[in-house]
């Protein structure tokens, strides 16, 4: 694997790791399972896309895109919670709807962005390739998102949000809107994850209305992996273990695609998507298995050191 393939590998998982991000809110913290992820990501690239096509600053451009992402979020948790459709089919009604939202957003399939300036462009004038800018700016942003996010989510709302999801009827009965909890979640979530599509597409020069599919798979995926690797000690602790497991993952697919031994190709990359998601889920549960299996030959263990022998005295 040649280095700039690497450092790609490294800055998709940067940009994946603001996914990982909403993906963590929505089903760990809000216990909300969300898929409008698949249709928020390409909607926050065709805002910002089309956007920056336009003139519009790139910064407030970005903006834009996270305000749409969290405008999608919001759909999702109104159709559940004042409607009463179940989580996972409203979240599908709105990521099916986002499709025909981003095609009309864009005018068409895609928006190439070429010749444009980009949140990168006041950084190429430092003299870095940019298959080391691009790394180091997303892995700026993406702290800097990580650092808020912690210091929010210990705040006197996201504890009243982290509530929400722990236990909801405790929660309404501390006073907390339990409602206003999750649509405030929903759409930091979704906007978090339009945030990674507006800059995907500007990192690779293109906005495509089928560029979110598998979204929801991938995030799933680097909180999986960051979870299992690094055992969550705080709120921070776990968003930097969703990044490093954003960056892992697209490592892990970066070397699987590369090894000329193991005959990959681009094509197998859902494959090779589904079996690193498959192992993340199933190595935990092996892990407590073994746990607790030595934990029972421990306790058998223990009655049988202590049983008097025959030599003892009474």
């Amino acid at each position: 694997m040649s280095v700039i393939a690497l450092l790609g590998s490294v800055e998709i998982g940067l940009v994946y790791a603001l996914v990982a991000f909403g993906v963590y809110l929505s089903f760990r913290v809000l216990n909300f399972p969300d898929l409008t992820v698949d249709g928020s990501f390409p909607l926050g690239a065709a805002v910002a896309a089309t956007l920056i096509t336009k003139g519009v600053d790139p910064y407030l451009a970005s903006f834009a895109a996270i305000l749409a992402g969290a405008a999608a979020g919001l759909v999702t948790a109104v159709l559940n919670l004042r409607f009463g459709i179940l989580h996972l089919l409203a979240s599908i009604l709105t990521m099916t709807a986002l499709y025909t939202v981003s095609l009309r957003v864009m005018g068409g399939p895609n928006v190439p962005l070429l010749m444009v300036d980009t949140v990168l462009t006041p950084f190429q004038g430092l003299g870095l390739q940019d298959y080391w800018l691009k790394p180091i700016v997303f892995a700026v942003i993406t702290l800097l998102v990580a650092l808020l996010l912690a210091r929010y989510l210990n705040s006197a709302s996201g504890l009243a949000l982290r509530a929400t999801g722990s236990n909801p009827r405790m929660a309404r009965a501390n006073g907390i809107s339990t409602d206003a909890t999750t649509y405030l979640g929903m759409g930091l979530s979704n906007g978090l994850v339009a945030l990674a599509g507006a800059l995907f597409a500007q990192a690779n020069g293109f906005a495509d209305v089928t560029m979110g599919i598998g979204t929801i798979v991938i995030g799933l995926a680097a909180v999986i992996i960051g979870e299992t690797l690094l055992p969550a000690r705080s709120v921070l602790w776990m968003l930097l273990a969703c990044l490093a497991g954003s960056v892992m993952y697209r490592l892990a697919i970066g070397f699987a695609l590369n090894a000329d031994t193991l005959g990959l190709t681009a094509s197998d990359l859902n494959l090779m998507t589904a079996i690193l998601v498959g192992l993340a889920l199933i190595l935990p549960r092996l892990k407590r298995e073994a746990a607790s299996r030595r934990a029972r030959r421990a306790r058998t263990a223990q009655p049988t050191a202590a049983r008097p022998t025959a030599g003892d005295a009474p």
